[in-house]
């Protein structure tokens, strides 16, 4: 799992551990792990054209001591000083080992901008020179390796209001940071390599569950399982307006681990599904979870989600479903709203929602007591106990009519199988990015194409990660 901590946890853990170091020992941990992180992107040092763009404080001292390293590798090396206090160790380290002061016109030839002007202390926003330089590198296509993080980003929020770099590559110490995770600021970070330096850090403040994670959640039958103890998922969606909304939640549904599917939805869209999917049940009964709103227009039966949402059973809620909520929950409840959605849901600009994804999460979990699912181009999942998980692996054409539809059914038969909404969110958000990645292979989707691939890609992730067969 891939961990990010704030900048008051890192700076509190690098304090603890530089109280038991010599001095500068954990800088040349840096240094070293971002020397061969540069070497290692290029695909060689010797006769490397370098160019450091150095600010003040550790981040332009670990960017220096790295730029000494190259030196000594062989690789010519510039730094490009953007404060008046530089770190003076670390230049007297560069000089030594042949590196120079240079002006930012060196960047034209080189291979590789190093960005160390600001690091996680810094504010949103470069200043007009730091700008000026990171206007020549995009001029003259030199890649950029951003140090810790791209400079100018919010690195506690992911938001990125002002001017920032957009690095090729960026490289960060002890642990990620929530910059790195949560768009846009993620965007602006390329691949980001993580360099251990020995921090001994508490809880993050937001995680990412990796393949791993995903199997060692997912809800696998047993020997003794039948289509109850699996679970079974009630559908109120659909619509005469929207049928196919009905169909792609039960496509989504059937997709994942659950035994029956119960759609409970106005009767002409029952005729539909049971088109499509021979295999659903239609009419009430007992199920272990609930998905309502994806298509239900304004076919709102009231007397059933005020019963839904007086029992016991956890609840997914989408799209149109979304128009109808209490005040607060009392129940286990996952809401997926997009953008737009969760705009209208805080009474706040959609631009807003965009521009800090990882607040308005977190907001609206508070304010309904409720699992929050933000839908976009990295999902953020943040349950009203303050935690966040974000999901990562989403291919662009998934943004396509449809695929929500397929992902609430996903996560209802998730819920049903007994996972809590945070980890059904996150195992359903994961495994809907990566059904959409095998059926994309890099072209356009569609969400019917995504929903028939869910049971592929469950199956490859659960074979790689140890699953094989009935335990």
């Amino acid at each position: 799992m891939r961990r990010a901590h704030s900048v008051e946890q890192v700076r509190a853990a690098e304090h603890d551990l530089m109280a038991r170091l010599p001095e500068g020992t954990l800088m040349q941990r840096a240094a070293r792990g971002l020397a061969v992180a540069v070497a290692d992107f290029l695909g060689f040092s010797y006769g490397a054209r370098v160019v450091l763009l150095v600010g003040s404080g550790d981040n332009g001292g670990d960017t220096l001591y790295a730029g000494a390293l190259l030196a000594r590798r062989g690789a010519r090396v510039s730094a490009v000083l953007l404060s008046e206090h530089p770190h003076p160790a670390g230049l007297a380290a560069l000089q030594t080992a042949g590196g120079r002061v240079g002006a930012a016109d060196t960047i034209a030839g080189a291979d590789v901008v190093v960005d160390g002007i600001v690091g996680i202390g810094g504010r949103p926003g470069l200043k007009p020179a730091a700008a000026h330089t990171i206007d020549l590198a995009a001029q003259h296509g030199v890649p950029v390796v951003a140090v810790d993080v791209p400079s100018g980003v919010d690195v506690d929020t992911g938001a990125t209001p002002a001017r920032h770099v957009r690095a090729a590559l960026t490289v960060t110490f002890g642990t990620h940071k929530v910059c790195h995770l949560i768009d846009p600021a993620a965007s602006a970070c390329g691949p980001v390599l993580l360099v251990d330096i020995g921090l001994d850090l508490p809880s993050p403040v937001v995680e990412a569950l990796q393949p791993a994670d995903v199997a060692a959640l997912y809800p696998v039958p047993r020997r003794e399982s039948d289509k109850y103890s699996r679970g079974v998922t009630g559908l109120l969606v659909g619509s005469s307006q929207y049928p196919g909304a009905a169909v792609l939640a039960t496509a989504g549904a059937l997709g994942g681990p659950l035994g029956m599917v119960r759609y409970a939805g106005p009767d002409p869209v029952a005729d539909a599904v049971r088109a499509a999917h021979p295999e659903v049940v239609a009419g009430s009964g007992r199920v272990q979870s609930w998905v309502i709103g994806s298509g239900l227009g304004d076919h709102v039966d009231a007397h059933l989600i005020g019963e839904i949402y007086s029992g016991d059973e956890p609840v997914l809620i989408d799209a149109d479903g979304l128009r109808y909520l209490p005040l607060r929950f009392t129940l286990p409840v996952l809401l997926t709203p997009h953008a737009g959605e969760l705009s209208r849901l805080l009474d706040v600009p959609r631009d807003e929602i965009e521009a800090n994804r990882l607040r308005h999460a977190r907001a609206a979990a508070e304010r309904y007591h409720a699992t929050v699912l933000l839908k976009g181009s990295t999902t953020v999942v943040a349950a009203p106990d303050g935690r966040v998980r974000v999901n990562t692996n989403a291919t662009p054409w998934l943004a396509t009519a449809g695929a929500g539809d397929v992902l609430a059914g996903l996560c209802g038969a998730l819920l049903a199988g007994g996972l809590d909404p945070l980890d059904a969110g996150s195992v359903a958000a994961h495994l809907h990015a990566a059904a959409a990645r095998l059926a994309s292979a890099g072209g356009p989707v569609s969400a019917s194409a995504v929903a028939a691939h869910l049971p592929v890609a469950t199956a490859a992730l659960l074979a790689e990660h140890g699953f094989r067969g009935l335990p």
